[in-house]
């Protein structure tokens, strides 16, 4: 997942390239997901704000970094305060970072 700069809306192209995977699977997760309210613009295109995409990091990380079945998802969506939920993101984005570096000094040596 890359860093980008705050918005207030992202296409859904753009959530998927920040997430690295195709429109259908963000699609598929904003059906499936009651907490991602996307609005739409006169064409009907979804605009994402920040609070969906805060949503599909948590999704993101619950079934594609730990493995969760969707029921397993919606569930500790539901049963976490959103912004406890935010933290170990943010503890884990931290971590991978770290790692990275650690990777690149080993490399360097």
């Amino acid at each position: 997942m890359e860093e980008q700069p705050k918005k207030l809306f992202y296409t859904i192209g753009e959530v998927a390239a920040l997430f690295n995977v195709n429109t259908s699977l963000i699609r598929f997760w904003e059906r499936e997901f009651e907490v991602i309210h996307p609005q739409r613009n006169r064409k009907g295109n979804r605009l994402f704000t920040q609070r969906d995409l805060d949503y599909f990091h948590q999704i993101y990380h619950l079934v594609k970094e730990q493995g969760h079945t969707l029921q397993g998802a919606k569930e500790k969506l539901k049963r976490q305060p959103v912004e406890s939920q935010e933290a170990r993101l943010a503890v884990a984005e931290n971590l991978r970072k770290i790692k990275s570096l650690l990777l690149e000094l080993k490399e360097l040596c």
